[in-house]
């Protein structure tokens, strides 16, 4: 693809996609005395930075100085936006109004199809959480985790992150705040429920899949009362269901696997097997618990030899049947799929080492929902907009620097559409 073609759709991308996050319709709290800025233009400014790569609200304020006259155009950003503007005006949002911006952008995408699920039946939600240290705390969005008096002030910005693991895209559909006095499993009912306030009546997910740090009662319950599925991780602080699992399917060999995947990584083969049954029992409270599976996954060497195995146990509420055993492998695998969408915040939005705004977690907070309403815009562009595995495949970091080259080159020309003549000079 020429520069100027995968300018022209980058900046079609922005333009587009930004319109759907309806970031003119998230309310403004501010003073009205002296607003310079509209909050659209502020909101839209920094993911467009996020979006390019950039690893500050200074950096941003750089790339807004450097938007080529048809980008301003095109995005509405009329001139350079400084970054004490920005930080002053992102530490007064709500949180709240701004993931309305994230559930407008999804719902967009499933309008036209964009959600579809791959490979499974239904729809999945993966939640996980996620914390980001910062140098500062409030005791609402950020949990003190300063042990000394004297130590340096340490904070913690937690998160629940929900990816739609059904979709090839995997897109960031939902992020719910942890307040500090509570923990995943503390705050799994009222994410579940913001999350279906966003999308009920969508048919967006039928089931739910978190690790063992929301397995409990109380929260398998809380799914089935929405008349939802969970496949929840199991581990030893859940003992007579983890103990029923291991007698159940722990003693099972490899010859007898439902399943098997094989995989490369960095030299060593990796395969998994996949033992299932049904729940032939389970503790009072647990009637609605019909599957047990366990995922066994063996390490080798270049040489063949062993080098790790490690088993992990799941327990579902759909009933074994439901999925054939290479669709249960890949349901469990998706789950994965919201640790991927972190380690992409991390590794390429570099998001623990660049939060931003780190004396006002509340600032913090509101960047980082900007931040993830930017990786869903670029996820579903790559996993939907591209057509080719080769384009689906580009790395997340040389897509940031393609925005950022077509931010700072794109012409009227381009996007016009208009193609010159190899003679003319």
């Amino acid at each position: 693809m020429t520069d100027a073609r995968m300018n022209r759709r980058l900046a079609n991308l922005l333009s587009v996609r930004l319109g759907e996050a309806r970031l003119g319709e998230v309310r403004d709290d501010r003073d009205p005395r002296g607003k310079r800025w509209g909050l659209e233009v502020l909101l839209r400014a920094t993911i467009v930075g996020i979006a390019s790569g950039a690893k500050s609200l200074a950096e941003t304020e750089e790339v807004t100085a450097s938007l080529s006259r048809a980008m301003r155009r095109k995005l509405g950003i009329a001139r350079r936006v400084p970054d004490t503007t920005l930080r002053d005006n992102l530490c007064r949002v709500l949180p709240d109004l701004v993931v309305s911006s994230l559930h407008a952008v999804v719902r967009a995408a499933h309008r036209r199809k964009a959600l579809e699920p791959d490979g499974l039946p239904f729809g999945v939600a993966s939640f996980d959480g996620k914390g980001t240290a910062i140098p500062s705390s409030d005791d609402w969005y950020a949990q003190r985790q300063t042990q000394t008096d004297d130590g340096p002030l340490r904070g913690v910005v937690r998160t629940v992150t929900v990816t739609l693991t059904s979709s090839q895209a995997r897109p960031c559909i939902d992020v719910v705040a942890i307040p500090a006095h509570t923990n995943e499993t503390g705050i799994f009912q009222a994410a579940l429920a913001h999350t279906l306030q966003a999308y009920g009546g969508k048919d967006l997910f039928r089931v739910i899949t978190y690790d063992a740090g929301a397995c409990s009662l109380a929260n398998a319950a809380a799914v089935r009362a929405h008349h939802l599925h969970y496949v929840f991780g199991l581990t030893a602080a859940q003992p007579t269901l983890f103990e029923e699992a291991r007698s159940w399917l722990g003693s099972r060999s490899a010859d007898v696997a439902d399943a098997i995947t094989r995989d490369h990584d960095h030299g060593n083969t990796v395969i998994r097997r996949i033992y299932m049954g049904p729940a032939t029992a389970a503790p009072e409270g647990w009637e609605h618990l019909r599957s047990v599976l366990r995922v066994e996954t063996e390490t080798l060497d270049s040489s063949g030899t062993r080098v790790r195995i490690e088993n992990r146990y799941v327990i579902s509420s759909l009933a074994a049947d439901r999925l054939t055993p290479e669709q249960w492998m890949l349901l469990i695998r998706r789950h994965w799929g919201v640790e991927t969408t972190h380690q992409a915040l991390d590794v390429a939005f570099e998001e623990d080492d660049h939060p931003w705004i780190e004396q006002n977690p509340r600032g913090m907070l509101v960047v980082a929902i900007l931040r993830r309403i930017a990786y869903t815009l670029l996820a579903l562009f790559r996993g939907v907009t591209q057509r080719s595995d080769e384009r689906r495949a580009m790395p997340w970091k040389r897509l940031l620097r393609a925005i950022h080259r077509a931010l700072l080159l794109t012409t009227d020309v381009q996007l016009a559409g208009l193609r010159l003549r190899a003679s003319l000079p």
